[in-house]
């Protein structure tokens, strides 16, 4: 019950910095209102709200202290960065049916070389993150990460099928 009150109280937060920034009154728009808002938005601004919602996300779920984090949200944002690189060099066939195995294998042994390369960033940032946060904070924020891909994942199966797209997890 304690977490339920302190992702609220996140989100609030969350909702009342994105409304200075973009100039918007998120808390008291209704859920409609807010899709339309950011279907309307360019792309960019879109990626600018995600990335403040999930530092403001991960800062309050974590308790990062006042001091410390500025230094916090760099690292956090060099970390993201870092990791959709390494996602960006793994682009999936969609039709797998249709590949020779040769073809497959080497897609698949592609596909573990960038899960490696993933699981070593992480590995590397959890070093620098114990730098500035305590130990347990670094693996309740690869934890709440964990929690938030899955929200979105199931957000998206509950939005209509796009026979075209592809989830990845």
């Amino acid at each position: 019950m304690k977490k339920l009150a302190v992702v609220l109280t996140l989100i609030l937060a969350a909702q009342f910095s994105f409304a200075q920034q973009f100039g918007y009154d998120w808390k008291s728009m209704k859920p409609e209102k807010r899709k339309e808002v950011i279907q309307n938005m360019k792309p960019e601004e879109r990626v600018a709200l995600l990335k403040e919602f999930r530092e403001k996300m991960i800062i309050a779920e974590l308790a990062v202290p006042e001091n410390t984090q500025p230094e916090f949200i760099n690292l956090y944002s060099e970390y993201q960065e870092k990791q959709n690189e390494i996602k960006a060099k793994f682009v999936p066939t969609q039709d797998c049916e249709k590949m020779t195995d040769e073809d497959a294998i080497k897609e698949l042994n592609n596909s573990f070389d960038v899960g490696q390369q993933l699981l070593d960033n992480r590995k590397d940032y959890a070093q620098k993150f114990m730098k500035v946060i305590s130990p347990q904070q670094v693996l309740r924020m690869y934890q709440t990460e964990g929690k938030m891909r899955n929200k979105i994942l199931d957000k998206k199966q509950d939005e209509p099928k796009n026979p075209g797209s592809q989830r990845r997890r």
